[in-house]
């Protein structure tokens, strides 16, 4: 699975920065190193919004406060189905 978080200016203001600590702590916590590829890209044309985050072809925003919430409920529910 591919997960691309937006590294550009405004989701930096937003946080992306502890959002991607938090998804490679959680990543690595539940071994899915192998089967998750983190990424860092640029400006997705939604700002505002939150820290926009790909998974795959589908788009959510993320704030840092609810990463773990977004990591269960979207990552870790699909690696395991």
């Amino acid at each position: 699975m591919k997960v691309s978080i937006c590294i550009g200016s405004a989701c930096h203001l937003n946080g992306s920065r502890q959002v991607v600590e938090q998804l490679q702590q959680l990543v690595a916590a539940h071994d899915l190193d192998d089967r998750v590829e983190l990424e860092g890209s640029l400006c997705k044309g939604s700002c505002g919004r939150g820290v926009c985050v790909m998974v795959d072809d589908e788009r959510f925003y993320v704030q840092p406060q609810n990463v773990e919430e977004f990591f269960l409920k979207t990552i870790l529910a699909r690696e395991e189905t």
